[in-house]
C-alpha cells in the first residue's frame, strides 16, 4: 500500500485564504478530489491522509464529508480547538467518526515560540490518546526547543513531524535543525513526514540532490520505522509538480532495500494512522 500522508481540500476564499498571498497565485483556486484522484493513480498511489488547513471545525466536517465519498481518502487530520473549556466534550463528539485520525494545528503561525507548552493547549493535547487520535506538529526550527519539552510531557500521545519541521533548504543551513531534529528522534512516539520539502528550497532554482543531507539526517534519527511521505498538494504546486515531488524522495532514497521502501511510501502512515493495510 502506497499512501500521500500528507495533502490538502479546500474550496478557495480570498478571505479565508488569506495566507494564500499574491506570490501564491497557482493556489488561488479549488483543489477538490476529482483533481487528485488521476495524479494519485498516475503515480501508484492507493490513498491518501488530508490534512487540515483552516482552523476551524467546519472544515473538519467537509474533509469527513469528502472522504465518505472518496474511498481513496483514508483518513483526515482536523482541527478542534485544543484549548477550549469543553475540550473533553468535543473530543468525545469527534470520536465518532471512524475516518478522523487525528488532529492539527498551525503552530507556526503563532506569535508566541512557546504557545504549545500553554497549560490549557497541553490539557487539550492530554486528552487525545483516550480516543486513539494522533497528532500533528507543524512547526519551525525555532520551535524545536519548546518542541522538545512538549512531546517529553506526553510519552503516550503519537505524534508526527509535519514538513522535516521545515528547515531552510534554501539557505542550506542544517546543523542546529539536525541537532534538533536527532533529540526529537529519541522520544519513540515520534514521528516524521517527508514532505512540504520544495516550499522550503529556492522554489525556482532548486537541484534534486539540495534535499539529500535533509532527508538522510531524518533517517538516520527517526530510522526506517518512522518516516513517511507527504506530498504536501497542492501546496507542493508552489515550486514543483506532484510526480516531482515523489521523484525528489525516490531518487535521494535510492539505496533503501524494498521494505525499507514500503515502509516510507505507505506501510509507516498506515501504522501511524490506525488504516487498514
Amino acid at each position: 500500500m502506497r499512501i500521500d500522508a500528507h495533502q490538502h481540500f479546500w474550496k478557495y476564499d480570498p478571505v479565508r485564504d488569506g495566507w494564500i498571498n499574491s506570490e501564491m497565485c497557482v493556489l488561488r483556486r479549488d483543489f477538490m478530489p476529482d483533481d487528485l484522484a488521476p495524479i494519485l493513480r498516475e503515480n501508484d498511489i492507493d490513498g491518501c491522509i488530508a490534512v487540515q488547513a483552516d482552523q476551524s471545525e467546519d472544515e473538519t466536517h467537509l474533509l469527513l464529508n469528502l472522504s465518505s465519498k472518496y474511498e481513496f481518502i483514508k483518513g483526515v487530520v482536523g482541527w478542534v480547538d485544543l484549548a477550549a473549556g469543553n475540550i473533553e466534550e468535543r473530543l468525545e463528539y469527534w470520536s465518532g467518526f471512524d475516518k478522523l485520525m487525528g488532529f492539527r494545528h498551525i503552530i507556526q503561525a503563532e506569535p508566541d515560540d512557546s504557545f504549545m507548552l500553554r497549560p490549557d493547549f497541553c490539557r487539550g493535547i492530554s486528552g487525545l490518546s483516550q480516543y486513539g487520535f494522533t497528532y500533528d506538529l507543524l512547526v519551525q526550527p525555532r520551535h524545536l526547543p519548546s518542541l522538545l519539552k512538549f512531546v517529553g510531557r506526553f510519552p503516550d500521545q503519537s505524534f508526527v513531524i509535519d514538513h522535516l519541521a521545515k528547515p531552510s533548504i534554501q539557505t542550506g543551513k542544517i546543523d542546529e535543525w539536525k541537532q534538533g531534529i536527532e533529540k526529537l528522534a529519541a522520544f519513540e512516539n515520534v514521528f516524521c513526514k517527508l514532505s512540504g520539502m520544495v516550499t522550503e528550497a529556492d522554489l525556482n532554482h532548486w537541484k534534486a540532490t539540495d534535499f539529500k543531507p535533509y532527508i538522510d539526517a531524518v533517517i538516520g534519527s527517526f530510522g526506517i520505522d518512522r518516516i513517511m511521505f507527504g506530498s504536501d498538494w497542492p501546496v507542493c504546486l508552489l515550486g514543483t509538480s506532484y510526480d516531482k515531488c515523489c521523484s525528489i524522495l525516490a531518487q535521494n532514497t535510492s539505496e533503501l532495500t524494498v521494505s525499507e521502501k514500503a515502509k516510507l511510501w505507505g506501510l509507516n502512515a498506515a501504522k501511524f494512522y490506525g488504516l487498514p493495510v
